[in-house]
Formats: structure tokens, C-alpha cells, sequence
């Protein structure tokens, strides 16, 4: 493995996208770290933080968490070591607002965004992966009833455990995040674009083939 020259990249899409799936690809290829406010914001969840519960209430109803808690953690994990050469942003940010934050977060640092990438994927292909998605209540393992049953309906095949739906999986709350990704977080690829940093690919397909796409298009950055 070569090393990545410094890279600092942003995910766009809506929930559904293959947002977490690609940057944890592009994480072990390219050994930039993934920065999930969705995954940090669950794990807190788990441990019933003060945070996780106030985030969780916001979460099951579909709603975005409030800006300061958002751009808190963001400030906090850009602060490690390890983001010194790059980092992937996943699920951040979210708004015009947050994108203004983290201009000046980073701006401090002596740092800039390098790409923004935008993947699209038709909404109602969006509500098929979500709606079918199926997590494990013990150790997290993700399912899918379509793309990645599990060999035992709702046991999971790594510990046994049950395997259960997600309050912000279910049709109803999917539509209301997607309505909400439309009004407060679309913007974002006008945001960018004015500032010549995005790209948008297609989300649709296999999973290898948007990695190759990926790969294609930021290759001589990393490389």
C-alpha cells in the first residue's frame, strides 16, 4: 500500500446512498479515516450518554440533530492524530450552515476540503435498501431481506443474536428523512458546486463498481 498524499474528502447523498459503505472502502484502501457523525451519534445511543438520548429522540422521529452537537463532535475527532494526512467525512455536514462551520473549523487548522462527491440514487430504489435493512441487537452486525438475508430469519449469523428493524428504518420515518435531506441538506451540492468541489457519480449498482468509480476519480489525488 502506498501512502496517500493528504486528501481531505466529503460524502454527500441521502440516506441509503452507500455513503458508510464506500467511505469504509475508500478507509482500507487509502488508510484515511472515516468520520461517521451517524456511527459516533449511535454509539452514544448504545451507551445511553446524555448526548445518545437526546440524539435518539431525534433520530426515531427522523429529524437531524442540532448543529451544535454536530459540529462539537466534528471539531473534537479533527483534532486526532490521525486525520493529519486526510479524512472522509460521512453524514457531515448536513447543512449550509454546518458547511460554513467547518470551512472556519478547518481554515484554523490551515486546512481546506479537497473533493466533494455526491451520490445519487433514485429515491425509491433509497426506500427499498433502507426499509429492508435488518440490524443485530447484540453485536450490530447489519442484514438486508433483499441484498444480504441472514441464512436463519432474524438470527444473526455472526452471534445468534435477534435481529431487528431500526425505528428510523421503518417506510414512514425513511420518508420524512428523505424530505428532510431534500429541504436542508440538498443545498449543500449547490453550496459546492459554486465553490468548484463537487462531483456527483451514480449510486446505483454494484457495490464494486461505485468503488471503481470512486477509485477513478480521486486516484491521482491520493496516489
Amino acid at each position: 500500500m502506498r501512502n496517500a498524499k493528504t486528501l481531505n474528502l466529503i460524502l454527500l447523498g441521502p440516506p441509503g446512498a452507500g455513503k458508510g459503505t464506500q467511505a469504509k472502502m475508500l478507509t482500507a484502501r487509502y488508510q484515511l479515516p472515516q468520520i461517521s457523525t451517524g456511527d459516533i451519534l449511535r454509539t452514544a445511543v448504545q451507551e445511553r450518554t446524555p448526548l445518545g438520548i437526546e440524539a435518539k429522540a431525534l433520530m426515531d422521529a427522523g429529524g437531524l440533530v442540532h448543529d451544535e452537537i454536530v459540529i462539537g463532535i466534528v471539531e473534537a475527532r479533527l483534532t486526532h492524530a490521525d486525520c493529519d494526512r486526510g479524512f472522509i467525512l460521512d453524514g457531515f455536514p448536513r447543512t449550509t450552515r454546518q458547511a460554513d462551520e467547518l470551512k472556519r473549523l478547518l481554515q484554523a487548522r490551515g486546512k481546506e476540503i479537497d473533493h466533494v462527491i455526491s451520490i445519487e440514487v433514485d429515491k425509491e430504489e433509497l426506500l427499498s435498501r433502507i426499509t429492508g435493512r435488518l440490524t443485530c441487537r447484540h453485536c450490530g452486525r447489519g442484514f438486508h431481506v433483499v441484498f444480504d438475508p441472514p441464512k436463519v430469519a432474524s438470527i444473526c449469523d455472526r452471534c445468534a443474536g435477534e435481529l431487528y428493524q431500526r425505528p428510523d428504518d421503518t417506510e414512514s420515518t425513511m420518508r420524512k428523512r428523505l424530505d428532510v435531506y431534500a429541504e436542508q441538506t440538498a443545498p449543500l451540492a449547490d453550496y459546492y458546486e459554486e465553490e468548484s468541489l463537487l462531483r456527483r457519480i451514480n449510486g446505483s449498482g454494484p457495490i464494486e463498481a461505485i468503488q471503481q468509480t470512486l477509485h477513478t476519480l480521486l486516484g491521482s489525488s491520493l496516489e
